[in-house]
């Protein structure tokens, strides 16, 4: 005969295994009412681009817009070390790093959706790209002769985003890749056009 106190304990936790068992079989085949397990996984990411939605229009342009805006981003920080910076530029390279830095964690989101490589194989040259002699100019340039050079360079070097982002617009298949390229062509274009009038007064 079992004794009370172990009887007790033997049907409490009978009681639980039923409770559980009866849970798990309401996860089966159908989900109990106000739970959405859809994309529970994901939601609150930066990327919402479902695997397959690509065409390699879409993988180029992430892959080569990347370190193209990680250089823009580099050439900011070139300006925002030094002392003096007339304020217009000081601001400039500050939006531009606000603007970029968000969409290089984007695309790379994107790729890793894609499963494709966050970078391209083999040398691929992309318009408006600085070599290193010309980020050692930029680093080594102080006051005017600093905002000129950067004022010019970052011109040249949007110009080669709208170019590749205008390819993205025309042969892209993702939806949310070309509304990003739209963008680019759009802000960047502005401020090309910024960067243009406010070198003429320097």
């Amino acid at each position: 005969m079992i004794p009370l106190k172990k009887f007790l304990v033997l049907s409490t936790t009978a009681l639980a295994a039923v409770i559980a068992l009866a849970g798990c079989a309401t996860g089966v085949g159908e989900e109990m009412p106000g739970m959405d397990h859809s994309t529970s996984a994901t939601s609150g990411t930066t990327t919402d681009v479902a695997v397959g939605e690509h065409n390699s229009a879409d993988t180029m342009f992430s892959q080569m817009m990347i370190p193209h805006h990680e250089q823009a981003v580099e050439m900011s920080d070139i300006m925002l070390a030094k002392t003096g910076l007339d304020p217009k530029i000081e601001t400039l390279a500050q939006d531009i790093k606000a603007a970029q830095a968000p969409e290089i964690q984007k695309m790379t989101d994107w790729l890793t959706a894609w499963s494709e490589p966050t970078s391209m194989s083999g040398s691929h040259g992309m318009d408006g790209m600085m070599t290193d002699a010309d980020l050692d100019k930029l680093t080594a340039a102080q006051g005017t002769e600093a905002s000129k050079l950067f004022l010019t360079q970052m011109i040249a070097h949007h110009e080669g985003a709208v170019k590749m982002a205008k390819t993205e617009v025309a042969d892209g298949k993702n939806a949310d890749a070309v509304a990003l390229a739209k963008d680019i062509v759009s802000s960047q274009e502005a401020e090309i056009q910024d960067m243009r009038d406010l070198l003429a007064t320097l």
